[in-house]
């Protein structure tokens, strides 16, 4: 064997042994939710734990409070406040559906007074409403539950987690594409340049779609089985549609675009509707 036959040997060897790497570690699906009557089943691919994420999210909520706390926008409005601890009470009593553990979370609800159009929920049930989101988009409960059932969605989902997997997935899939560069003779940070852009848009962004639509779905269902009217959800985007204008195009969107988001809701409203005439019954007005 010569000896540029052994080089390209222990190349490939490497490359070789990294991909099985890479492989291995995307290919741990995990079902971190119940299907529920809107059949979320997706199983997913976490490539970070569940402890660490919570961890930075409890640090990143903590110093978000903080923060509002000194500029004087913590739970300013005490009848906001009240509001969204109730329509999160009865939201967060029905997430067993979906996750036995999750009516056991450290749950926190606040309301930051800044005029932004925005409410989210991190990881293990840190929730925070933006008062400019109720004010400026005079939301019903209704369309408050929907809001709020979204963003839980995505913590029962763990979506945060699994963003974090992907990243570092997209940086794993970088340096092999810098390894392999340098294998046919390339500037290394060339082929690293080409599959880090491929990454972003056709592995990162697509899944974020899919991402919102889940959240979609399982928010409209946890909104019915509270007792809220899960067709507020179509309201509320048909406002935020208009609040926030006709944005980017839905191909190279993070978000689908409000025509789809409209017409998914419009079949999982009318699919949980039997599930809302059901919490209506028993829920006090």
């Amino acid at each position: 064997m010569s000896k540029v036959d052994g080089k390209w040997i222990s190349r490939a060897w490497a490359v070789a042994v990294f991909l099985s790497l890479l492989s291995a570690a995307a290919c741990a699906p995990t079902r971190t939710t119940s299907a529920g009557a809107v059949g979320v089943d997706r199983r997913q691919n976490m490539l970070v734990s569940s402890a660490e994420v919570n961890r930075s999210a409890e640090k990143a909520y903590a110093q978000t409070i903080q923060e509002a706390r000194a500029k004087n926008l913590l739970n300013r409005n005490p009848a906001q406040a009240r509001r969204v601890k109730d329509i999160a009470g009865r939201l967060i009593a029905v997430t067993g559906v979906f996750r036995a553990d999750a009516p056991g979370w450290r749950w926190e609800t606040n309301v930051i007074g800044s005029g932004e159009l925005n409410a989210w929920c991190m990881p293990g049930g840190k929730i925070a409403v933006y008062a400019g989101l109720m004010e400026k988009l005079a939301l019903t409960d209704d369309e408050l539950a929907a809001v709020m059932g979204h963003e839980i969605a995505h913590a029962l989902r763990e979506h945060g987690r699994e963003k974090a997997g992907q990243a570092v997935g997209v940086e794993l899939a970088a340096t092999l594409g810098g390894a392999i560069g340098a294998f046919y003779g390339l500037d290394a940070g060339v082929g690293q340049g080409l599959v880090s852009a491929a990454g972003d848009l056709a592995f990162m962004r697509p899944n974020s779609r899919g991402m919102e639509q889940e959240a979609d779905r399982i928010g409209i269902e946890l909104a019915a089985r509270a007792g809220y009217d899960p067709r507020a959800a179509i309201s509320l985007w048909e406002k935020m549609g208009k609040a926030s204008g006709s944005g980017a195009p839905q191909w190279l969107s993070t978000h689908p675009s409000n025509e789809t988001r409209l017409a998914d809701l419009k079949v999982y409203a009318e699919r949980v509707q039997p599930l809302y005439l059901t919490a209506r019954r028993s829920v006090r007005p």
